[in-house]
């Protein structure tokens, strides 16, 4: 019987399996999710991404009229406050109108005094008329007791003293004759194809009415256009001089944005092309549409108080912004969601079409902003004119 040797070895134990990484699936999968993405970026960047320009360098602009006197005054009445919402028409500041009152009235007078004074002009044709006429029969009847004389005188009927004294008077009446007929066109001259209305001395003094009419109407300062009130610096009693910027009224409902692209992202972009516009107030809840509306001239730099020289001294290259205006194509957008001047604004210009042009071609049809609440001034000077003017004529009895 055999012994076993206890310090043997026995048989070598077996080795634990290798346990896989869990990780390896998700970063394949994390591999290719990242190169589907960047599949899908390029693909969407080559198809559609690249015909886009955008830029956060973006604010709302727009008109600021100034409301500025034309007649110097003191200040009584302020009609509308910071924030108020007027329209056109409406009475924002109102001068004292006592100097302009009185040179109305004194204009007026003037009118009615020169009317009737042409009215004597008128007169004085028809009696220096009826004096020429009267002349020519004096000259008639003394040509005529002349030429009885001359035939008495030779057949020794009158002496020639009475002969003399006939010529002596048709001398006379002819020279009377010839000083009216001087007087008549003289007079005639004065009113020759005209009326009253249309005199010149009527003209003159009808100008002046006018003249002291816009300045009374003047003295109301109204609002040239619908719109907030801004800016305002006017206090009552202030003496105000013409030109003096006393508040401003902003059209919210007509404001555009100034977008500053740089010059490398100007090369597709059009007039007229279409423009997704956001603002920061809003956030991304609201997208405004437009398009846009022209391409500026210059960059900002060029156009600034002091210009840059890049001639002199050291140069650095700056890529440089050109300033793009675009409007807005519904303003009913700005009703719901209004905006304010100097809002920032992120703005992406699609560049699809490309057809449209980079500077206009043809000049405006029609004024960019205009108003029309001044045009009835002179109209109403108009009838006051017309009323005195006929206050003043002949009345027919």
């Amino acid at each position: 019987m055999s012994s076993q040797n206890p310090t043997a070895p026995g048989p070598a134990p077996l080795a634990p399996p290798a346990r896989k990484n869990p990780r390896g699936p998700l970063l394949r999968l994390l591999a290719v999710v990242v190169l589907l993405a960047v599949i899908g970026w390029a693909l969407w960047y080559f198809l559609d991404g690249r015909w886009y320009e955008g830029t956060d360098d973006a604010y709302v602009n727009g008109n600021v009229v100034q409301i500025t006197p034309q007649v110097p005054g003191t200040v009584v009445s302020i009609g509308a406050d910071d924030g108020d919402r007027v329209h056109a028409g409406d009475v924002l500041v109102r001068l004292d109108p006592s100097d302009a009152d009185v040179a109305l009235a004194e204009a007026k007078a003037n009118l009615a005094n020169t009317v009737r004074k042409v009215r004597g002009l008128y007169s004085s044709v028809s009696g220096a008329r009826a004096d020429v006429a009267a002349r020519q029969t004096a000259v008639d009847k003394a040509r005529a007791d002349y030429h009885r004389r001359v035939a008495l005188a030779r057949s020794g009927a009158i002496s020639a003293e009475e002969l003399a004294h006939a010529s002596d008077a048709l001398t006379s009446a002819e020279s009377a004759l010839t000083a009216a007929q001087q007087q008549y066109q003289t007079s005639k001259v004065l009113v020759d194809d005209t009326v009253v209305a249309s005199h010149p001395d009527v003209q003159a003094a009808s100008a002046r009415l006018r003249a002291a009419f816009l300045d009374d109407v003047r003295a109301t300062l109204i609002a040239p256009v619908d719109g907030y009130v801004a800016k305002r610096s006017v206090q009552v009693g202030q003496r105000v001089q013409p030109g003096a910027a006393l508040m401003a009224v902003v059209p919210l409902h007509g404001v555009w944005v100034d977008a500053n692209f740089k010059e490398t992202q100007l090369t597709d972009m059009r007039i007229g092309q279409p423009v997704t516009i956001r603002s920061d107030v809003y956030g991304g809840a609201v997208e405004y549409k437009g398009k846009v509306q022209s391409l500026g001239v210059g960059t900002g730099s060029a156009f600034s108080l002091l210009p840059a020289q890049n001639a002199t001294g050291n140069w650095i290259k700056i890529v440089q912004r050109i300033p793009v205006r675009i409007v807005f194509d519904d303003p009913a957008q700005l009703d719901q969601h209004p905006l304010r001047i100097g809002m920032s604004l992120d703005v992406d210009v699609s560049l699809h079409d490309r057809s449209g042009p980079m500077l206009s071609q043809r000049s405006p049809s029609k004024p960019a902003f205009s108003t029309d609440v001044y045009r009835q001034q002179l109209a109403k000077a108009d009838a006051a004119i017309t009323q005195i003017v006929h206050a003043n004529m002949a009345r027919t009895k």
